[in-house]
Protein backbone atom coordinates (compact mmCIF):
# COMPACT_ATOMS: atom_id res chain seq x y z
CA UNK A 1 0.00 0.00 0.00
CA UNK A 2 1.15 3.74 -0.91
CA UNK A 3 0.35 6.32 0.93
CA UNK A 4 1.16 9.71 0.77
CA UNK A 5 0.43 12.84 3.91
CA UNK A 6 -1.78 14.92 2.68
CA UNK A 7 -2.74 16.96 5.63
CA UNK A 8 -0.83 16.68 8.68
CA UNK A 9 -2.14 17.75 12.39
CA UNK A 10 -1.50 21.24 12.42
CA UNK A 11 -2.53 21.83 9.18
CA UNK A 12 -5.85 20.37 10.53
CA UNK A 13 -6.45 22.04 13.38
CA UNK A 14 -5.63 25.19 11.05
CA UNK A 15 -8.73 24.16 8.94
CA UNK A 16 -10.70 23.26 12.09
CA UNK A 17 -10.17 26.96 13.30
CA UNK A 18 -11.08 28.70 9.70
CA UNK A 19 -14.07 26.54 9.37
CA UNK A 20 -15.51 28.14 12.56
CA UNK A 21 -14.77 31.78 11.04
CA UNK A 22 -16.45 30.47 7.88
CA UNK A 23 -19.65 29.08 9.93
CA UNK A 24 -19.96 32.24 11.86
CA UNK A 25 -19.18 34.94 9.04
CA UNK A 26 -22.71 35.26 7.76
CA UNK A 27 -24.40 36.09 11.27
CA UNK A 28 -25.43 38.48 13.45
CA UNK A 29 -26.89 36.52 15.75
CA UNK A 30 -25.75 32.45 15.16
CA UNK A 31 -28.58 31.42 17.46
CA UNK A 32 -29.87 29.35 14.51
CA UNK A 33 -26.59 27.69 13.60
CA UNK A 34 -27.05 24.33 14.41
CA UNK A 35 -23.60 21.76 13.65
CA UNK A 36 -24.18 18.28 13.18
CA UNK A 37 -21.27 15.19 12.58
CA UNK A 38 -21.85 12.51 10.77
CA UNK A 39 -20.72 9.36 11.90
CA UNK A 40 -17.68 8.37 12.52
CA UNK A 41 -14.95 10.77 11.62
CA UNK A 42 -17.78 13.65 10.95
CA UNK A 43 -18.69 13.90 14.55
CA UNK A 44 -14.70 14.01 15.78
CA UNK A 45 -14.10 16.93 13.63
CA UNK A 46 -17.61 18.78 13.64
CA UNK A 47 -16.60 18.99 17.87
CA UNK A 48 -13.38 20.13 17.09
CA UNK A 49 -14.92 22.78 15.02
CA UNK A 50 -16.75 23.70 18.18
CA UNK A 51 -14.30 23.72 20.21
CA UNK A 52 -13.17 26.55 17.75
CA UNK A 53 -16.09 28.43 18.07
CA UNK A 54 -16.12 28.24 21.93
CA UNK A 55 -12.52 29.46 22.48
CA UNK A 56 -12.64 31.90 19.71
CA UNK A 57 -16.07 33.03 19.62
CA UNK A 58 -17.36 32.47 23.64
CA UNK A 59 -20.34 30.95 21.85
CA UNK A 60 -22.22 27.47 22.25
CA UNK A 61 -23.89 26.10 19.17
CA UNK A 62 -25.76 22.94 18.73
CA UNK A 63 -24.47 19.67 18.13
CA UNK A 64 -26.26 16.82 16.60
CA UNK A 65 -25.15 13.25 15.89
CA UNK A 66 -26.20 11.46 12.64
CA UNK A 67 -26.20 7.92 11.15
CA UNK A 68 -27.07 7.60 7.52
CA UNK A 69 -26.94 3.78 7.44
CA UNK A 70 -30.99 3.38 7.18
CA UNK A 71 -31.02 5.96 4.96
CA UNK A 72 -28.29 4.73 2.15
CA UNK A 73 -29.94 3.40 -1.17
CA UNK A 74 -27.27 0.38 -0.57
CA UNK A 75 -27.66 -0.54 2.97
CA UNK A 76 -30.32 -3.62 1.49
CA UNK A 77 -27.16 -4.68 -1.28
CA UNK A 78 -24.46 -5.66 1.30
CA UNK A 79 -24.64 -9.19 2.63
CA UNK A 80 -23.19 -8.73 6.01
CA UNK A 81 -25.61 -6.59 8.71
CA UNK A 82 -24.75 -3.04 8.90
CA UNK A 83 -23.03 -1.56 11.41
CA UNK A 84 -26.01 1.00 12.77
CA UNK A 85 -24.37 3.57 14.87
CA UNK A 86 -25.95 6.56 17.42
CA UNK A 87 -27.85 9.52 16.22
CA UNK A 88 -28.28 12.01 18.64
CA UNK A 89 -30.18 15.54 17.75
CA UNK A 90 -31.08 16.85 21.05
CA UNK A 91 -32.66 19.93 19.11
CA UNK A 92 -35.69 21.35 17.08
CA UNK A 93 -34.25 21.46 13.52
CA UNK A 94 -37.14 23.49 12.56
CA UNK A 95 -36.15 26.83 11.03
CA UNK A 96 -32.26 25.99 12.21
CA UNK A 97 -29.53 26.78 9.55
CA UNK A 98 -27.45 23.61 9.78
CA UNK A 99 -23.85 22.48 9.08
CA UNK A 100 -24.16 19.31 8.15
CA UNK A 101 -19.92 17.87 8.54
CA UNK A 102 -18.18 14.58 7.02
CA UNK A 103 -14.11 13.86 6.80
CA UNK A 104 -14.83 13.04 2.42
CA UNK A 105 -17.12 13.21 -0.46
CA UNK A 106 -16.74 11.40 -2.99
CA UNK A 107 -20.14 10.46 -4.86
CA UNK A 108 -22.51 12.15 -3.44
CA UNK A 109 -24.74 9.66 -1.73
CA UNK A 110 -24.16 9.29 1.55
CA UNK A 111 -24.59 13.12 1.76
CA UNK A 112 -28.20 12.58 0.15
CA UNK A 113 -28.52 10.03 2.65
CA UNK A 114 -27.93 12.42 5.59
CA UNK A 115 -30.56 15.23 3.74
CA UNK A 116 -33.15 12.45 4.07
CA UNK A 117 -32.44 11.63 7.58
CA UNK A 118 -31.98 15.16 8.97
CA UNK A 119 -35.88 15.94 7.14
CA UNK A 120 -36.85 12.91 8.81
CA UNK A 121 -36.26 14.48 12.50
CA UNK A 122 -37.68 17.78 11.15
CA UNK A 123 -37.41 20.95 8.44
CA UNK A 124 -34.34 22.97 8.77
CA UNK A 125 -34.42 26.45 7.20
CA UNK A 126 -31.24 25.56 5.69
CA UNK A 127 -28.66 22.72 5.17
CA UNK A 128 -24.76 23.22 4.60
CA UNK A 129 -22.35 20.64 3.67
CA UNK A 130 -18.82 20.59 5.26
CA UNK A 131 -16.26 18.23 4.25
CA UNK A 132 -12.63 17.96 5.23
CA UNK A 133 -11.84 16.84 1.62
CA UNK A 134 -13.20 16.61 -1.33
CA UNK A 135 -11.88 13.91 -3.69
CA UNK A 136 -14.31 14.10 -6.75
CA UNK A 137 -16.22 11.42 -8.76
CA UNK A 138 -19.55 12.70 -7.91
CA UNK A 139 -22.65 10.76 -8.81
CA UNK A 140 -25.23 13.50 -7.72
CA UNK A 141 -25.30 17.06 -7.93
CA UNK A 142 -23.87 17.86 -4.54
CA UNK A 143 -21.25 20.34 -4.16
CA UNK A 144 -19.24 21.01 -0.37
CA UNK A 145 -20.26 24.75 0.73
CA UNK A 146 -17.05 24.56 3.05
CA UNK A 147 -14.27 22.09 2.15
CA UNK A 148 -10.67 21.60 3.89
CA UNK A 149 -9.01 20.42 0.77
CA UNK A 150 -9.53 19.29 -2.87
CA UNK A 151 -7.67 16.67 -3.85
CA UNK A 152 -8.44 15.18 -6.91
CA UNK A 153 -8.07 10.74 -6.91
CA UNK A 154 -8.09 8.42 -9.28
CA UNK A 155 -10.51 5.10 -9.17
CA UNK A 156 -7.24 3.36 -7.85
CA UNK A 157 -7.48 6.24 -4.71
CA UNK A 158 -8.51 6.62 -1.43
CA UNK A 159 -8.48 9.64 1.16
CA UNK A 160 -8.43 8.52 4.62
CA UNK A 161 -8.67 11.28 7.02
CA UNK A 162 -7.43 10.14 10.49
CA UNK A 163 -8.61 12.04 13.94
CA UNK A 164 -6.95 10.81 17.16
CA UNK A 165 -10.18 9.68 18.83
CA UNK A 166 -10.73 7.01 16.26
CA UNK A 167 -7.08 6.17 14.68
CA UNK A 168 -4.43 7.58 17.24
CA UNK A 169 -3.26 10.14 15.05
CA UNK A 170 -4.67 13.48 13.20
CA UNK A 171 -3.61 13.33 9.46
CA UNK A 172 -4.86 12.71 5.90
CA UNK A 173 -3.45 10.78 3.78
CA UNK A 174 -3.65 9.60 -0.23
CA UNK A 175 -3.61 5.78 -0.55
CA UNK A 176 -3.35 3.60 -3.36
CA UNK A 177 -5.50 0.72 -2.98
CA UNK A 178 -4.60 -0.91 -5.79
CA UNK A 179 -1.49 -2.49 -4.10
CA UNK A 180 -3.75 -2.58 -0.45
CA UNK A 181 -3.70 -6.76 -0.41
CA UNK A 182 0.40 -6.79 -0.97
Amino acid sequence: MNKAQIMNEEDLNRTYLRFAHQFLESYDDPSRLAIIGMQTRGVFIGKRILECIKSEFNLSVDFGILDVTFYRDDFRSKLKMPDVKVTEIPFDLYDRDVVLIDDVLYTGRTVRSAMDALMSYGRPRKIQFCCMVDRGHRELPIAPDFTGIYIPTHSKEEVRVKVKENDGEDAVYLVNVENEDE
